[in-house]
């Protein structure tokens, strides 16, 4: 039990440290966005190719596959163009809602019959969305905060398409090792722009290997004992603890705007997996 909740911590404090490496390196212009993202996959999937070839126990060849490894692509640079103007809590309270909203809305598409606590949790959850990017002196950028909800939905479907995978570690190599061409090509349109220092490089070498990595190898071991319930509570903590680890290490501001859009998203997110439960 205890080596559960270590993996599960570590996995959790590893999505948070995503937006917080990114945001670090982005707001102090260490690194343009499209290498940030490109040195974000290549460094994860050669953090990956190792992990699998010294820990897989079944000795797999990478798999994957080409739709999951574009939306993983399009999840990282939108992520990372959105977070040159969001904060890190700020944007990580989008994506995880945006992530949770997408996996809901499909979970419904399918033919599940929504409750009415999820209809009512739904609602909220995008009620505390449209709050927290209402125009105003508050509000976040609306361009950055609709890349930030793209983000959401890639992640979003790209965990949909993996939740049937019979080998998690096999797949993510698979789909990161796909997702470096996509990376550079992206990092080739934008060369006008490109520019990079050693701290720039190391923030998203650490991005890519070890909090999107490592912490998605470990979150696989984790969600085997978890139900999906629980885990989708579980990451209901992380835009919060992104919140909280920014205003100690990037002295963000914390607003009112923040605290009640959150308490609204998360909120309602937590009563449809309540609701739907029940």
């Amino acid at each position: 039990m205890a080596k559960i909740i270590l993996y599960t911590a570590f996995a959790l404090v590893a999505f948070a440290f995503n937006s917080i490496l990114c945001r670090l390196a982005l707001r102090a212009d260490e690194i343009d966005a499209a290498s940030f993202t490109s040195v974000r996959l290549i460094s994860g999937a050669a953090t990956l190719i190792l992990i699998s070839y010294f820990f897989s126990k079944t000795k797999k060849p990478a798999s994957g596959s080409w739709p999951s490894a574009f939306f993983l692509f399009a999840y990282a640079v939108c992520f990372s163009f959105a977070y040159i103007s969001l904060t890190a809590g700020t944007g990580a309270l989008i994506l995880f809602g945006s992530v949770q909203v997408t996996m809901i809305a499909v979970a419904w598409t399918r033919g599940e019959k929504p409750k009415m606590l999820e209809w009512l949790g739904l609602v909220t959850a995008l009620g505390g969305l449209v709050y927290l990017v209402f125009p105003g002196l508050a509000a976040p950028p609306l361009t950055s905060s609709a890349l930030m909800a793209a983000a959401g939905i890639s992640w979003g479907a790209y965990t949909l398409r993996g939740r049937a995978s019979s080998d998690p570690l096999a797949e993510t190599t698979g789909n990161f090792v796909r997702s470096v061409p996509m990376g550079i090509i992206i990092s080739i349109i934008f060369i006008p722009r490109f520019h990079l220092s050693n701290k720039g490089m190391v923030l998203a070498v650490l991005s890519g290997a070890i909090a999107s990595g490592i912490g998605y190898t470990v979150w696989y071991t984790a969600l085997k004992h978890h139900t999906a319930t629980r885990a989708a509570v579980l990451q209901l903590s992380v835009p919060l603890l992104t919140a909280v680890i920014g205003v100690a290490f990037l002295t963000e501001a914390a607003n009112v705007q923040l605290a009640i859009s959150a308490g609204l998203i998360l909120g309602g997110i937590g009563l449809t997996i309540w609701g739907r439960r029940r």
